[in-house]
């Protein structure tokens, strides 16, 4: 399934990194940093991006110049190694854990600020195609 960058509004802003959050984190997170000015759309909020593979998520995301917040190691940690390996536009990742991370529903807070914290520090320097998610501090 091929989807296009630019589906149901989605498109880079500029300046800034774009984020696409994976299908493990809720909307309300991509929404709160959305209303502080952030580029943070998730997966769960676009019927195209539901339906994709994690193969053609990572796609997409290098097409859109997205970096996907994920924590499906084990599936994108590959996807990265071989794009970078060869000539095809690779997607850069923003690695997490459940464990750094617990999801919930009634305490999101640290999840959000540690996103918000790298993403104020992503604008002042290089960023490796791969990175981890760290708490704030």
């Amino acid at each position: 399934m091929a989807v296009e960058p630019g589906i149901a509004g989605v498109t880079p802003q500029p300046g800034g990194a774009a984020l696409i959050l994976d299908e493990m984190f809720s909307a309300a997170l991509a929404a709160a940093l959305r209303h502080e000015g952030h580029d943070v759309v998730a997966v769960c909020e676009v019927q195209e991006l539901r339906a994709l593979s994690d193969a053609e998520l990572f796609d997409w995301a290098a097409v859109a110049q997205r970096r996907i917040v994920t924590e499906n190691v084990k599936e994108f940690r590959p996807l990265l190694a071989q794009a970078q390996d060869s000539a095809r536009p690779s997607a850069q990742l923003l690695l997490t854990s459940s464990r750094t991370f617990p999801r919930s529903r009634k305490n999101p807070g640290p999840l959000l600020e540690a996103v918000r914290s790298w993403l104020v520090g992503s604008a002042e320097s290089d960023i490796p195609a791969e990175d981890w998610l760290r708490p704030a501090r």
